[in-house]
């Protein structure tokens, strides 16, 4: 089978990442409950007249998109597969109020149209006028495992050469009262949080978009390379270890082959337990953390993820993201461990090209 290689990265989240120099300026967010996208001048990438009528996640998308592909080089991908966890939820919200307003009667389709889980999909097909496969992914947090392996299955097999894979979520202001009222977010007596060592339950949320190019050929820009990815809805605390340690022997590795492994702690006390159980393992690579600069929420791991291509792409590594003192001369290996709540375990093993 071929070998697939990320060819393009972009990224929109709390950090300025569609700046060049993002690596220098990455700050920890640990102060609020809610962490917005830094969102850029929309204008300069979307006509006006489309603009008004897009939502959050499509404007995200739509910009993360188009700097993916442009990095790349690509025109007419061969396929767009895009993953979510809650869709477009600012267009669910305004049709659901319209309905209770409006006592069910009078409805305009709008929002209701707009507010499918496939709309960002269909949005980046229609504006680069692109008829090939389409597809979008609703698999909580572990949307972008599932996008990237339809992408890479479909690589591997010959059945496209260039794929846009992509991941978004937006944060809207009825979802985030409602996840204030059951748990989800932490408290506000529970703020500043410590993701590391917290003691509360819950996390702080956030929002953004990140989309990649991944190929059958290695080009002169080439982040990385995908060597695999092993999705599990549960695992118990006592099989994380095992869970881990088939993935890397599975890919003819050992834990000291992997250079640095990237973890989703989030802040919440009982979910963080599984990345302190399996940190030993780990003792000789550079450990990492990442939601303290996005924030949690279904595709934070793209976020994860376009950290990592360019920490292999830099042969460098943000002081903010070090959990320990480890340091690597070179990187060729990164192992990227993700869940949310306890469930959708996903691990992404990427290699340096």
């Amino acid at each position: 089978m071929r070998p697939v290689y990320i060819n393009s990265a972009s990224c929109i989240s709390s950090q300025n990442t569609l700046n060049d120099s993002f690596f220098v300026e990455l700050k920890a967010n640990g102060e609020e409950d809610f962490i917005p996208a830094e969102e850029p001048a929309y204008k300069e990438y979307i006509p006006a007249g489309q603009l008004r009528r897009m939502s959050t996640v499509v404007k995200m998308s739509s910009v993360a998109a188009q700097k993916a592909l442009t990095e790349a080089h690509i025109e007419d991908p061969d396929a767009i597969i895009v993953g979510t966890g809650m869709g477009c939820t600012e267009d669910s919200e305004k049709f659901l109020k319209n309905v209770v307003q409006n006592h069910e009667e009078f409805l305009t389709p709008t929002h209701f149209i707009q507010s499918t889980h496939n709309t960002v999909a269909g949005q980046i097909a229609l504006a680069i006028q692109c008829h090939a496969y389409n597809f979008t992914y609703v698999n909580t947090s572990s949307s972008l495992e599932f996008s990237l392996l339809d992408a890479k299955l479909q690589l591997e097999h010959e059945d496209a050469e260039n794929i846009l894979v992509g991941v978004a979520d937006e944060a809207a202001e009825r979802t985030l009262e409602l996840y204030r009222m059951n748990g989800v977010i932490k408290k506000e007596e529970d703020l500043p949080t410590d993701y590391l060592h917290s003691g509360s339950a819950g996390v702080i949320w956030g929002e953004g978009a990140s989309f990649f190019v991944v190929s059958t050929e290695q080009t002169g820009n080439s982040y990385s390379r995908l060597r695999d990815i092993k999705i599990q809805n549960t695992v118990e605390i006592d099989e994380i270890q095992s869970f881990i340690g088939s993935f890397i022997q599975k890919n003819g590795l050992q834990h000291t082959n992997i250079d640095a492994v990237i973890l989703g702690f989030s802040g919440d006390l009982d979910s963080d337990r599984y990345y302190h159980e399996m940190l030993p393992q780990f003792a000789e690579s550079a450990q990492l953390y990442f939601k303290h600069l996005s924030g949690e929420f279904n595709t934070s791991s793209g976020f994860s993820f376009f950290m990592a291509n360019h920490i292999l792409k830099n042969q460098q590594i943000p002081e903010v993201m070090k959990i320990n003192t480890v340091e690597k001369k070179e990187i060729n290996n990164i192992l990227i461990y993700n869940q949310m709540s306890g469930k959708d375990h996903s691990l992404v093993l990427l290699q340096k090209v």
